[in-house]
């Protein structure tokens, strides 16, 4: 064999296990199973900037592609510049004060609110307290094209400050109602906190059509997944497909709190 071709098939294989590597783990190919994800078993990936752990990507029974991933921020940074994309996008604060600017809108907020981001929109977030923080991010796009007028007309992104929801008792603990409409990329969107007394279920073990993920803010819990049971500590995120049965039950002495939200 000639040194040129040797050298040319040696470039080209290095390009290919190069290329392997640097390939994702996920891919939208990838149909998502009901699971918990707990904090703790995430792997992290750092950046000068601060972390990010990988939850889930892949396809759902309604969506064409889901992204699920957590970012932590040093004090006054921002993870990337301002941007925007073809996917819809939710944020959860998890810990700290962000910045949140969406367009024209700009809001400080703490644990527990919530960014809901509708396709194309310019948006960045910025740590603006004195710890770190950490949110929660989802991206996705539904099985058909975004529709900008369907998810302007029922309001367009939203700030929402966990401070501004109204704790609701519910006879088992509270409920904070966050949104149901709409969005750019959903017929229907539906978002609330729920907080769960010592030793309290959820409800019985049902179904819905709707897809549902739940993210375990404070406390420990313990989900039931079609007939599992699967412990669920604070930090958590369960992601359960359309007709998946569930339930959910406090396991911390005092109460829990988490974040449900379904769309279709």
């Amino acid at each position: 064999m000639k040194p040129l071709t040797r050298k040319l098939i040696h470039s080209a294989a290095a390009c290919i296990f190069i290329a392997a590597l640097a390939a994702p783990a996920f891919s939208q190919e990838t149909k998502l199973s009901s699971k918990v994800y707990t904090w703790d078993e995430l792997p992290v990936e750092t950046s000068k900037n601060g972390e990010r752990r990988q939850i889930a990507e892949g396809s759902t029974d309604h969506l064409k592609y889901l992204e699920l991933h957590t970012t932590s921020v040093g004090a006054g940074l921002a993870f990337h510049a301002p941007h925007s994309h073809d996917d819809e996008e939710l944020v959860i604060i998890k810990e700290g004060q962000v910045k949140v600017t969406v367009g024209d809108q700009s809001k400080v907020m703490g644990p527990g609110s919530i960014a809901l981001i509708q396709a194309g929109e310019q948006h960045g977030m910025t740590n603006a307290g004195t710890t770190p923080a950490t949110y929660y991010i989802m991206r996705y796009h539904d099985k058909e094209p975004h529709d900008a007028a369907r998810g302007k007309a029922n309001g367009g992104s939203l700030l929402i400050s966990y401070n501004d929801t109204e704790a609701k008792p519910t006879g088992k603990g509270t409920r904070r109602d966050y949104f149901d409409r709409a969005t750019s990329a959903t017929e229907n969107f539906e978002m609330h906190v729920t907080s769960l007394n010592k030793g309290e279920d959820s409800h019985a073990p049902h179904t819905h059509f709707v897809e549902e993920i739940i993210v375990i803010m404070k406390g420990n819990t313990q989900m039931h997944i079609d007939g599992q049971l699967i412990d669920a500590p604070q930090g958590s995120l369960v992601y359960l497909g359309s007709n998946v049965p569930h339930a959910l039950k406090n396991l911390t002495n005092g109460s829990c709190e988490y974040f449900a939200f379904q769309w279709k």
